[in-house]
């Protein structure tokens, strides 16, 4: 399987480097490396064991970079300014397979976190490669050099239009929890809307937004537009509803009614009920349902740019356009490292929350 591509551009696939021309002296440490690693971490036992699974998968990773990197310089001397060494599905699929074996071997130490861990390795393997200018002959480098301030201020609207969607569903869900009477009337709506998909219903808010603006040309001095930021939020906090909502209805649930009425029948007031019987027992499932919403905010936040919006969605979306994988990629990398970290971060908090009231 190919580590490298050759391609004269950057819109063609081009010409598959076999692993000796890609790799060159670098080869045959690799691959003890790369069988040594995955080994120990797969069948060693212990914490010694584990130790060395994670420093022989890091160190395989970083040489493997090294070694792509340095091969796609020699590949391009002499070649047009315009083509691209890019990296390829072997490299791709033993980059992953390392990084398993790092989280494999982090794991047998038992210490918090582990991916945590196996994130910075990886980190700092590829920003002290990146520094030292190894990767610069990279397709993926060379994109990330012409796109880097493009790239800092697609995070940034992405995040923003993320969290400025998880506080409106938050809020819509905060006042519908007051409406006891209407709970399976919520209940229907937050459902149904999940059957939808997602481009049908941005399409169908650009095409209210745009009914709305034509009957009230007033509301375009406010800033309003059909397209943008407005209906890619009020899409994206539509589907966040259902499983806020549920995580609240199950956190309110949380207290057996027994406890509620023993805790009332000692002379609790209703404050004292919340701080000290809701609040331990509901937070934990409170964080589970903001979780699955943070994440899937991360996911449907890619689709912004399909109503005009910004994000890390316009670079996947004009890597397709161009048919450029990596930039694509390079759109793709942050939502997933992003997403992540967002899923690794709140259940840390939802099992610290859980310790903390169940002891």
């Amino acid at each position: 399987m190919p580590l490298l591509h050759l391609a004269p551009n950057r819109l063609v696939s081009g010409e598959a480097i076999s692993s000796t021309t890609a790799l060159g002296a670098a080869l045959w440490p690799l691959l003890i490396l790369v069988a040594l690693g995955p080994c120990l971490a797969l069948t060693g036992r212990g914490r010694i064991a584990g130790f060395l699974a994670l420093v022989t998968c890091a160190g395989a990773f970083a040489l493997l970079l090294a070694a792509l990197g340095s091969g796609a310089h020699d590949l391009l001397a002499g070649q047009p300014a315009a083509a691209r060494a890019r990296l390829a599905a072997g490299a791709w699929l033993t980059g992953f397979g390392l990084c398993f074996g790092m989280l494999q071997g982090a794991r047998a130490i038992r210490i918090p976190a582990p991916g945590w861990l196996v994130a910075a390795c990886i980190a700092l393997v590829v920003v002290s490669l990146g520094a030292s200018g190894l990767l610069d002959a990279l397709s993926l480098t060379v994109e990330l050099r012409g796109r880097r301030d493009g790239l800092i201020q697609a995070i940034l609207d992405y995040l923003a239009l993320t969290g400025g969607a998880l506080v409106l569903a938050s809020l819509v869900v905060a006042a519908l929890g007051s409406w006891r009477r209407g709970r399976a009337v919520v209940d229907l709506l937050v459902s149904g809307l999940q059957v939808v998909p997602a481009v049908a219903l941005l399409g169908g808010l650009v095409a209210a937004a745009s009914a709305l603006l034509a009957m009230l040309p007033a509301l375009r001095g406010l800033g309003l537009s059909a397209l943008g930021s407005g209906p890619a939020l009020i899409g994206i906090a539509a589907y966040l509803l259902l499983p806020l909502w549920r995580g609240l209805q199950s956190a309110l649930r949380a207290p057996d009614p027994a406890m509620l009425d023993a805790a009332r029948a000692i002379g609790l007031t209703p404050r004292q009920i919340f701080v000290d019987l809701r609040l331990p027992l509901g937070a934990p499932i409170l964080i589970g349902g903001l979780r699955v919403a943070a994440v899937q905010a991360l996911g449907l936040a890619t689709l912004a740019p399909l109503v005009g919006a910004g994000g890390l969605g316009r670079l996947v979306f004009d890597g397709m356009a161009q048919f450029a994988p990596d930039l694509i990629v390079l759109g793709a990398v942050p939502v997933v490292g992003l997403s992540l970290a967002t899923e690794s971060g709140l259940s840390t908090v939802e099992a610290a929350l859980r310790r903390r009231w169940s002891s």
